[in-house]
Formats: structure tokens, C-alpha cells, sequence
């Protein structure tokens, strides 16, 4: 099988890397002409335009940020055959989606989402969301989930709506909680000595402030101004933060005992299992001093 990386990104690379690994015949595109070249040097893979890459390519991954998306969807529409399967990986889904339907009805489109970085080594373990929005394409999200379970990936199946929702809680927030501790964090003279000193709960907080800094401004302006609700989520963040600021100010021990009792007795209505939550916290920071 032929397939076509649309995309000489990070992500568009890890995944020409992957495919090739498969078995696959593997063909990349980017508009920059000395990116291709050393991929080429480097993997072997074939390089091409946009529009010669889909032509001849049994299936297309589109990897481009979410600015270029539609234009890329343009340049390769005349050449996309009846049935061929046209896939992307955005953050989001609703939005693509819906440009690969509009611009490209002949193709068998889905959307996909890998909930993971170019620093993952495979896909075992990593999650996967499929968003089909046909019968048609369910059938082939059912074949592809099967697929990337027998390389034990762990694939969800849900709505481009769905996803969005779920998203501006899973990625939306936390990049904005990121990027507004890192711009506090900053603002401290002695930023590099706190690190020195720091234990747990603070290298979480500064390991997601240095995190969402070092993200692509395209990546963080795509989840800020796409995802649904997200304004409302973080002006709730901003009301509870002002909430306990108060009780802080007051000084009102009782008060922040009663709402710390109450957020335990929330977390423990959700099943929380702080054992796990604790495992779970020290293997990433784990992960992340490798």
C-alpha cells in the first residue's frame, strides 16, 4: 500500500517514520523544497508536490496545522479519486472534518486525532480518537481501530463535536493554564533557583508551563479560537480563581477548609482513586526528566 504524508512537520515526519516501518510505501509533501530533500537523505522516503503525492497514493494523511488546512485541501481536491481515503490528525475535528467533506466529496474522509507528540517512540499505549460521520466511514474507522489496536493502541470512536467538547477541557485548558503560569513563573527573579528546590506539585506546575511555551503559537491559536465552549471554561477559571484569592485575602481558614472539603467530596462522588492519581503523577514526571 501506497500512502501520502501531507506534511513535513513534526508530526507529518514521526508518521512518515511510522508507516515506512509498517511496510508501507511512504510519499511526503511540504512547500519547502529543503525539508523534503533531507527527508529524503534520511529515510528514503520519495518526495513530491502536494497534488502528485495524492494522485498516486492509495491513502492520504494530511499534516498540516489547522492555518493551512483548507489551502492544502485545495491544492490536492483535483486529484483526490472516488473512494480514496483522505485521513488528517488536527486537534481539532469538527473544522477539518468538515473542509475535507466540503472540498473533497468523492473521498472516503476521516477524521482522525493522535493524542500524542513526535517525542512518542510507537503508538503502543497512546490514544487514538476516530471521528467518523457516516455509515461509510465508520465501517473503515471500525477497520482502522482494529488495525491500531493490534499495535495496542487505545482508540475512542465519537462525533467531531464530541471531540471538540472533550478537547477544550483535555488540551484548551491546560494550554492556557500553562501559558498563564509560565508568564507568572517568569515574572520571578529566581526562577531558575526555585527549580532547584522544587518538589513535586511544583515541578507538575512548571514542567506544564515550560510544555505549552514551547508549543507552536499555530497549535495554541487553533485549540483558543476552534474549540467549543472554551471561552466559558476558562472565564469559570478565572471566576473560581478570584473566588479563592478572596478567602486567601480575608485570611478565612474556615472558608478554605470548607471548600477543600467540598472539592474532596466532589472528587470522591467521581470515583477517584487517589493511589492511582499519585502512580500516575510521579510516572510522568518520570517521563519527563528522561
Amino acid at each position: 500500500m501506497r500512502l501520502a504524508v501531507i506534511g513535513a512537520g513534526k508530526m507529518g515526519v514521526w508518521f512518515a517514520r511510522f508507516f515506512q516501518k509498517e511496510g508501507y510505501s511512504v510519499v511526503v509533501a511540504d512547500r519547502k523544497r529543503d525539508k523534503l530533500e533531507k527527508l529524503r537523505s534520511e529515510l528514503g522516503v520519495e518526495i513530491a508536490d502536494f497534488a502528485e503525492a495524492a494522485r498516486n497514493a492509495d491513502r492520504v494523511l494530511i499534516c498540516v496545522s489547522i492555518s493551512a488546512f483548507e489551502e492544502v485541501v485545495e491544492k490536492i481536491s483535483p486529484v483526490i479519486r472516488e473512494g480514496q481515503v483522505v485521513m488528517d490528525i488536527c486537534s481539532v475535528k469538527e473544522l477539518p472534518v468538515n473542509v475535507m467533506h466540503k472540498h473533497l466529496p468523492a473521498a472516503l474522509v476521516l477524521g482522525t486525532h493522535p493524542v500524542f507528540g513526535p517525542g512518542s517512540t510507537s503508538i503502543e499505549n497512546k490514544t487514538f480518537v476516530l471521528t467518523p460521520t457516516s455509515s461509510q466511514e465508520e465501517a473503515f474507522a471500525a477497520d482502522f481501530k482494529k488495525w491500531l489496536e493490534e499495535r495496542k493502541a487505545r482508540v475512542l470512536i465519537m462525533s467531531p463535536r464530541k471531540h471538540d467538547e472533550l478537547m477544550s477541557v483535555v488540551l484548551g485548558m491546560p494550554h492556557f493554564l500553562g501559558l498563564v503560569a509560565c508568564d507568572t513563573l517568569l515574572e520571578q527573579a529566581n526562577y531558575a533557583e526555585t527549580k532547584q528546590v522544587a518538589g513535586t506539585t511544583y515541578r507538575l506546575l512548571y514542567t506544564l508551563a515550560e510544555v505549552a511555551a514551547a508549543e507552536t503559537p499555530e497549535l495554541f491559536t487553533s485549540l483558543q479560537l476552534t474549540l467549543p465552549g472554551l471561552e466559558q471554561l476558562e472565564d469559570v477559571f478565572i471566576k473560581k480563581a478570584n473566588e479563592w484569592l478572596k478567602i486567601i485575602k480575608d485570611k478565612d481558614q474556615k472558608a478554605i477548609s470548607r471548600k477543600m472539603e467540598q472539592l474532596k467530596a466532589k472528587l470522591a462522588e467521581k470515583g477517584l482513586d487517589y493511589a492511582r492519581t499519585y502512580e500516575l503523577m510521579y510516572k510522568m514526571l518520570e517521563a519527563t526528566e528522561k
